[in-house]
């Protein structure tokens, strides 16, 4: 599986490495200016993916106040590959606080941010525009319209979402495919061995409508790579996890169980906890590609290997196991285990054709011949 095998991108055409730069840290402005890094080091890490066959480059408006964009353009002109690279960037973030129609989803502002993210980088056409957050307040109808509006333009050649309710993905997709708009194809989306919640709805959704997911933070900000111990005053280790609230979140004890988990697999391995994760990551089914960053040549090298190996039919089972989280409320119908309970019960269920849900399938072969 390395970078130079590509794979379809939804129900599209477009062909992407398993693995994405992500490209947040390019720069040393705004948001991301504690982690950011300047143009000199990250070259070699560009220059590192290009190498090893990748083609899948993702940005935002927002990373690093635009100098993100305005780096890669840089790289890209440079190393002389705009045709041969997939350009992804997006939009939703606010470019001016004083004024109410420089972020959000609306027309308006899609128009605008798209003609500065071909500015800075300075290319005719983005690859892959997405939305950014949804922003609960523009209407899906006006967003899938611009879209294909753009597309239709030639200022971008594939649509796509990223944090977006599966509701809204599905209205969206669905708006495309009733009015011959430009489809969605893809959708971007947090996912790791601790982040395992897109399964429920958005990943039977992507498949069944042909948009493929890109995994965001596969390595859960960097708890995943085993450099982090929980003690008694809290998480430790090197790295800005370790730094009260710097996650948004609180590490559960499945979660610092799970580690060690991976911890033996890797060791069963002779790889690196970190190559376990994104390998998890990168393999399972409707994921189309796993973004990763890095701080160095050698960081992102050390990544890109996570594509080697293959894991073992009862390493991922072990895995699975660790990481799985029971689902809830009306998820619980969808289980092998409740559907054997009405089965026991006397409930009738044979009237469902085979492979009426993915996640009964085996249930129904099994008990309907």
């Amino acid at each position: 599986m390395s970078l130079d095998h590509y794979y379809l991108l939804g129900r599209s055409g477009l062909r992407v490495s398993r693995l994405a730069l992500g490209t947040m840290n390019f720069g040393t402005g705004g948001f991301h200016a504690a982690y950011g890094k300047t143009e000199d080091e990250v070259r070699p890490i560009f220059g590192s993916y290009l190498d090893a066959g990748g083609n899948f480059i993702d940005t935002a408006d927002f990373y690093t106040a635009g100098e993100s964009e305005t780096i890669i353009g840089k790289l890209v002109a440079e190393a002389k590959v705009r045709d041969r690279v997939v350009l992804t960037t997006k939009f939703t973030n606010s470019v001016d606080p004083g004024d109410p129609n420089a972020g959000g989803n609306g027309r308006k502002h899609m128009i605008r941010a798209l003609e500065a993210s071909l500015r800075r980088p300075r290319t005719d056409y983005v690859d892959l525009f997405l939305l950014h957050t949804w922003d609960r307040l523009t209407p899906v109808e006006e967003v899938m319209r611009t879209f294909d509006d753009l597309t239709r333009a030639g200022k971008i050649r594939y649509a796509g979402l990223s944090d977006v309710p599966s509701w809204y993905a599905a209205r969206a997709q669905t708006l495309a495919e009733a009015h011959s708009l430009a489809p969605v194809v893809n959708l971007q989306l947090p996912y790791s061995l601790v982040e395992r919640a897109i399964e429920v709805e958005h990943v039977p959704m992507g498949r069944e409508l042909g948009l493929g997911i890109t995994a965001w933070s596969p390595l859960a900000g960097g708890f995943l790579t085993g450099k982090y111990r929980h003690t008694d005053h809290g998480t430790t280790g090197e790295g800005r996890l370790s730094t009260p609230g710097a996650s948004g979140r609180s590490w559960t004890a499945r979660e610092w169980q799970l580690l060690k988990t991976i911890d033996e697999v890797a060791d069963k391995l002779g790889v690196t906890m970190a190559q376990v994760a994104l390998n998890w990551v990168a393999t399972q089914p409707g994921i189309a590609s796993a973004i990763v960053g890095a701080s160095s040549a050698a960081q992102l090298e050390a990544g890109m290997a996570a594509l080697d190996f293959e894991l073992p039919e009862e390493l991922r089972t072990a895995l699975d196991q660790a990481s799985a989280v029971p689902p809830e409320s009306v998820y619980r119908m969808f289980t092998p285990d409740y559907q054997n309970w009405l089965v026991n019960a006397g409930v009738k269920v044979g009237d469902k054709p085979t492979g009426y849900n993915p996640a009964v399938r085996n249930w129904v072969s099994e008990n309907n011949g």
